[in-house]
């Protein structure tokens, strides 16, 4: 990098564009930005010359770069009004997180940011910076840390009355008590990130995303109906945004259908005007799993998880869900085939379901366990035993029902005599 400067010009910018390599564009660049003027328009070219630094930096995948130009702008700062400063940061911000693989990077840029507002008294970019670093915590499973820097943000924030910012916050912490598995305050934060949300415009992306999470929580309840007009909702909206997040509102509209054992629906869905934008493996994955549910086949689903784990497994709110259904699907499948006997080989039991022995095995001492059938599992002998349904005995009940009504009668007779005592 050269250390003379460049004039603060249109026409460096243009040499900058025309420069034949990234490399030589963002060396002009850096020197248009050592230009020590503070004249309006120098700084007015400087701010254009800092997007497209960073721009180029980003496709040049140079994140510490952008890194250490955020602090080499510090100066330059002082001479643009606070709105501007924020868009900038926020711009570079937003630019390292494009880069992939560079989640710690941005978790420490977020928390160095966060000083110098601290720092500078610019409350208005902290708090925006702040909830972006919440956001990565969760991302990067350090949950404790994100909501103990949310809950005072929440506070400071309503004090404020920042009723965007608000909905942003409330529904990072609705995410965040998900992922913990508290359900009841999940829901808590995302009644108040919808009614912060009623008071205001919302933009689409925000509400697809309110939707989005609607949806989760709903499904999560099994009240998979509700939950499925909530994940349309939110398709539509990051449809019409052309918004990648568009294709996962779309697979779990798919996982409700499939959970409410309708899944010769999936097919025309994925078949649809809109579905057939988002033909992947994702939809793929969920088509899969509709076939082996429509067929009861444990192979077939088995096959599935096996052949799109990235889609299936590694997606947390389909994996819980799908990890249900099999169990269910597993059992009902293991029922249907010990009806018969009265004792069978558990290793008879595997062949026909089509499943490992210890599998086959483990699952049907957990039924036992379960009261699903009554049985035992002899494993000397590698069997398993099934008993008759054992028969309640009617005189149990009908003693205590004659001990209740003497019970009655005697406090009747003791109300009596007390009133003739009297």
């Amino acid at each position: 990098m050269s250390s003379s400067y460049l004039p603060a010009t249109t026409d460096s910018i243009a040499w900058a564009l025309e420069a034949k390599t990234p490399s030589e564009a963002i060396s002009i660049l850096y020197r248009v930005l050592q230009n020590p003027s503070s004249a309006p328009d120098a700084v007015r070219i400087k701010e254009q010359a800092i997007t497209n630094l960073s721009d180029l930096l980003r496709q040049e995948n140079q994140a510490e770069e952008l890194k250490s130009l955020l602090a080499q702008l510090r100066p330059f700062f002082a001479l643009i009004p606070k709105a501007k400063t924020a868009k900038i940061v926020r711009g570079i911000i937003d630019d390292v997180a494009k880069i992939p693989g560079t989640s710690d990077l941005q978790i420490s840029l977020c928390k160095e940011v966060v000083q110098w507002t601290r720092a500078e008294k610019r409350t208005f970019l902290r708090q925006r910076v702040e909830a972006k670093l919440a956001g990565l915590l969760m991302e990067n499973k350090e949950y404790s840390e994100a909501l103990n820097l949310l809950s005072g943000l929440i506070k400071e924030v309503r004090r404020l009355d920042d009723k965007l910012l608000l909905v942003d916050i409330d529904l990072l912490e609705s995410k965040l008590h998900f992922s913990l598995r508290n359900l009841p305050k999940a829901k808590a934060s995302l009644t108040a990130a919808r009614t912060a949300a009623n008071a205001i415009y919302v933009p689409p992306a925000q509400q697809g995303n309110i939707d989005l999470q609607s949806g989760i929580l709903h499904a999560e309840e099994k009240d998979y109906k509700t939950a499925y007009s909530y994940f349309f909702e939110a398709f539509e909206a990051f449809n019409a945004l052309e918004d990648p997040r568009a294709v996962f509102s779309l697979k779990y509209m798919l996982l409700c259908k499939i959970m409410v054992s309708q899944a010769d629906d999936v097919a025309g869905i994925i078949s649809s005007k809109a579905g057939l934008q988002y033909v992947g493996p994702e939809l793929d994955a969920m088509k899969a799993v509709a076939d082996a549910h429509a067929k009861r086949s444990l192979k077939l689903f088995e096959i599935a998880l096996r052949d799109f784990k990235a889609q299936l497994e590694e997606d947390p709110i389909v994996h819980r869900h799908l990890s249900s259904l099999y169990d269910t699907l597993l059992e009902q499948n293991l029922c249907r085939l010990i009806e018969p006997f009265s004792r069978v080989e558990i290793a008879h039991i595997a062949e026909l379901i089509e499943l490992p022995v210890d599998h086959v095995e483990k699952k049907l001492s957990q039924m036992i366990l379960d009261k699903k059938f009554a049985g035992t599992l002899d494993q000397g002998a590698g069997c398993l035993v099934i008993f008759d349904d054992p028969k309640t005995d009617a005189i149990y009940p009908t003693t205590l029902e004659t001990i209740s009504n003497i019970g009655k009668v005697v406090d009747s007779l003791y109300v009596r005599s007390a009133k003739i005592m009297a």
